[in-house]
């Protein structure tokens, strides 16, 4: 992963699921191919969540499966191709290449990585990085934020999208 800062962050509160949902929506309808984006944050903070409102916002109509065990989920869809990879398991910064994962990263889909730190310096940079964190009081049950990092042009376009969605 590369050191550069990004171009742009930006800090989006997301109340709920629905709103998660809403950010991931607006963010597909200008994600277009190559594109890398990269979440980060707890678990059962809501990556998948996001990724499944990204998927939909995409045209895709079927169950969105979270690739903690499979480590890879692919979504053919009539547009584009979507590659939904969880790093989570990986004991070592090679091992997404071992398992020949760095083909998808130079290819003409959507690559959205969960727990992109797990795989080292070596991962290509995202057009867009999503940190995902709860909300900072108790009383925010399902309240989450989001800090949403452009890298890219068309990570800007994508950051631009989802700070106007809420």
């Amino acid at each position: 992963m590369s050191s550069n800062a990004p171009v742009a962050s930006v800090v989006i509160a997301l109340a709920d699921e629905a709103a998660t949902e809403r950010v991931a929506a607006a963010v597909a309808a200008v994600l277009s191919p190559p594109a890398r984006v990269f979440l980060s944050g707890e678990l059962g903070v809501g990556k998948t969540t996001l990724v499944r409102g990204l998927l939909r916002g995409l045209g895709h109509t079927g169950r969105v499966r979270s690739p903690t065990f499979t480590l890879l989920e692919p979504y053919n869809l009539p547009s584009l191709s979507v590659y939904h990879f969880d790093f989570y398991r990986f004991s070592t910064q090679d091992e997404w290449r071992e398992v020949g994962f760095d083909e998808y990263f130079g290819g003409p889909g959507v690559c959205l990585v969960e727990w992109p730190e797990l795989a080292g310096p070596g991962l290509p940079r995202p057009d867009l990085w999503i940190h995902l964190r709860f909300g900072a009081a108790p009383s925010d049950e399902g309240a989450r934020a989001a800090r949403v990092d452009a890298y890219s042009e068309a990570g800007l376009r994508c950051l631009n999208a989802a700070a106007a969605a809420c």
